[in-house]
C-alpha cells in the first residue's frame, strides 16, 4: 500500500509569522491540504515588524490583497527607504533607498559615474550622490504617488513598501485565511508528540488535554521556537560578537504632524533608535547591547528621542541575535523568529517570513521523505540569513564613530572574511562584491558603503565612454527631470487621504 502523503497541516503560532504562513497555504495549497493553526491570546506578540521592504508588495498580489483596503485596515503608510542619522560619524545622515541613484549607461552603475564627476575633488562629498536620486527628493518633500518610470526616460520610478501596525495586518490576514478554509484553534501548547521510530512529531497536546495531530508542523512559536527547539533540540548559532545589540525598548508615541515617507534609524551611544510612521500613532524604539549600557540609561534615551508625546510605558524586548541550526528538521519548519532573529536595522523581518513560506510552498513535499527538499531548504535559508546578517554588520562595523565603548567594539571587532572583502573591493574601485541571489541590490550595498563613510578610490574604466561635456550634460539633464517628476507628485498626506484613510476609529486607537 502506498504511503499517505502530507495532508494535514499544523501552524503552531499566530502574529504574524502564522498567519502569513496560513494565508499563503491556504490560498496556493489549500485544495489538497487542511491547514489548522493553534495560537493563545494569553501571549503576545513581539510586534515591532511596522516596516516593510519592496518584496512584501509579491506577497500581497500573490494572495489578491487590495493594497489601498489593506493599508486602511492596517493604518499604514509609504516607505521610499530608511534615513540612517548619525551612523558613519556624529552629524552625518543618508537615506538607503529603494531605488537607484541617478540613471545606469552602458551596463555601468550610475555612482561609477558620478564618482568620475567628483575626480578631481581633494575630498568629495559622498552626499552628493543623493542629489541625483528620485526616492532622496520626494522624501525631502514628503511626496508620494504612483510612478513607474520618471519622464520619458529609462530610469525607473519610485520603488516603495510599508510601514502599518503589524497586529491589524495579521489580523487582516487571519479574516483572509478563515474565509478561505484554515481552522484556528485556540489553546496553550502542553506537550509534543513524537513517533517513536521517525521522530518526526505527530501531535501537539494542549493545555485543556486537545490533541491537535497533523502530518506537518510550522513553528511559529517565537523566540520558545517550541518545536523546532524544544522538542527537536536544534540548536542556535549565536551572532552577538558581530551583531552586540541584544534587546530592545518599544513605545508608541503620538502621530507626526506630518507623516513622511521613510523609517529613520539614528544611531546611539550603544544602539539605535527607530521611527516608523503610521497614520494612527508613531512607532518607536531602542534597539542597545546590554554589555554597554543599563535598562534605565536605555530608556532614558529612547523616551528623549521622541518627537512625539507617548502612549505609554516602552516595553521590553530581549534577543540573541542569530539563527537556528537548520531551519527544517524532521517533519517541521520554523517560520519568523523561531528561525532566528536579524534585528529589524533594514526592516527584514517580514521579508524572511514570506520568504522562507515561499520557499517552503515551492519545496513542499507530497510524501514524507523529504530529505532531499529538507536539504535545499535548509541550504537556501542559510544562505539568506548569512547575507542579510553581513549587510547589518556594515552599518555598525564601518563606521568613523568612536566617542563611546560601543562603538569602538563595532569598529574594531572582526567581522567575517564576506564582509572584510565587500569593503576593500568597494573602496578600491566602487565595484560590489554581491551574490546573484542577494536580497540587497547593488544600489543598496553603494548607498550604505557611500552613506557610512567609503568614498572608492576609483572607479569604472567604462565610465570613461563619454567625453567630458557629455558628462555633465547627463548629470544636469537627470537632475532637471527628477525635480519635475518629484514636483508633481502628492504630498504623501494627500495621496494617504485620498487613497487609503484609516477608519476615524481606528485613528482613535
Amino acid at each position: 500500500m502506498a504511503e499517505r502523503g502530507v495532508e494535514k497541516l499544523v501552524i503552531v503560532g499566530g502574529g504574524t509569522a502564522g498567519w502569513i504562513t496560513a494565508a499563503a497555504f491556504a490560498r496556493l495549497l489549500g485544495q489538497r491540504l487542511t491547514i489548522e493553526l493553534v495560537e493563545s491570546d494569553a501571549i503576545g506578540t513581539i510586534g515591532v515588524g511596522e516596516a516593510t521592504i519592496p518584496q512584501i508588495i509579491r506577497l500581497n498580489t500573490i494572495l489578491g490583497l487590495d493594497e489601498h483596503e489593506f493599508l486602511q485596515r492596517a493604518s499604514g503608510t509609504y516607505k521610499l527607504g530608511i534615513e540612517f542619522v548619525d551612523w558613519g560619524r556624529i552629524g552625518s545622515r543618508y537615506l538607503h533607498t529603494f531605488g537607484d541613484t541617478g540613471m545606469n549607461l552602458g551596463n555601468v552603475a550610475f555612482h561609477h559615474y558620478w564618482r568620475r564627476s567628483v575626480m578631481g575633488e581633494a575630498a568629495p562629498d559622498a552626499r552628493a550622490l543623493w542629489h541625483y536620486s528620485l526616492h532622496q527628493l520626494a522624501a525631502d518633500q514628503a511626496r508620494f504617488g504612483k510612478l513607474d518610470r520618471v519622464g520619458n526616460t529609462a530610469m525607473a520610478g519610485l520603488a516603495y513598501a510599508y510601514h502599518f501596525d503589524a497586529t491589524r495586518y495579521a489580523l487582516h490576514l487571519r479574516d483572509y485565511a478563515e474565509a478561505r478554509g484554515v481552522t484556528r484553534t485556540e489553546g496553550m501548547v502542553e506537550s509534543v508528540e513524537r513517533h517513536g521510530t521517525s521522530g518526526d512529531i505527530t501531535a501537539i497536546t494542549l493545555d485543556d488535554g486537545r490533541r491537535v495531530a497533523g502530518d506537518f508542523f510550522v513553528d511559529c512559536t517565537g523566540f520558545r521556537a517550541l518545536l523546532l527547539g524544544g522538542a527537536l533540540g536544534v540548536g542556535y548559532q549565536d551572532w552577538s560578537h558581530w551583531l552586540p545589540c541584544d534587546r530592545a525598548l518599544a513605545v508608541p508615541s503620538e502621530r507626526l504632524p506630518s507623516l513622511v515617507p521613510f523609517t529613520r534609524a539614528t544611531a546611539k551611544s550603544a544602539g539605535w533608535q527607530w521611527r516608523i510612521p503610521l497614520q494612527h500613532r508613531t512607532g518607536n524604539g531602542h534597539v542597545y547591547a546590554s554589555g554597554f549600557t543599563d535598562d534605565d540609561a536605555a530608556a532614558d534615551t529612547l523616551l528623549a528621542g521622541l518627537d512625539t508625546k507617548p502612549l505609554g510605558d516602552p516595553r521590553p524586548i530581549r534577543f540573541t541575535t542569530g539563527r537556528r541550526e537548520a531551519l527544517w528538521a524532521q517533519n517541521c519548519v520554523s517560520i519568523g523568529l523561531s528561525s532566528g532573529f536579524l534585528e529589524p536595522l533594514e526592516s527584514t523581518s517580514i521579508h524572511l517570513i514570506q520568504s522562507h513560506v515561499s520557499r517552503l510552498i515551492q519545496l513542499f513535499p507530497r510524501g514524507k521523505n523529504a530529505a532531499a527538499e529538507r536539504a535545499e531548504y535548509n541550504r537556501r535559508c542559510i544562505a539568506e540569513f548569512n547575507q542579510i546578517r553581513d549587510f547589518l554588520i556594515l552599518h555598525y562595523h564601518r563606521t568613523d564613530r568612536d566617542d563611546t565603548e560601543f562603538w569602538r567594539y563595532c569598529k574594531h571587532m572582526a567581522v567575517p572574511d564576506s564582509v572584510t572583502h565587500k569593503l576593500e573591493l568597494f573602496a578600491a574601485s566602487g565595484r560590489v562584491g554581491r551574490d546573484a541571489d542577494d536580497l540587497f541590490r547593488e544600489a543598496s550595498w553603494v548607498q550604505v558603503m557611500l552613506g557610512q563613510g567609503i568614498m572608492p578610490a576609483d572607479y569604472d574604466p567604462m565610465a570613461d565612454q563619454i567625453a567630458p561635456a557629455q558628462l555633465e550634460e547627463f548629470l544636469a539633464n537627470l537632475r532637471n527631470v527628477i525635480e519635475r517628476s518629484v514636483a508633481g507628485l502628492p504630498t504623501h498626506e494627500q495621496y494617504l487621504q485620498h487613497h487609503c484613510v484609516a477608519d476615524p476609529a481606528d485613528l482613535i486607537a
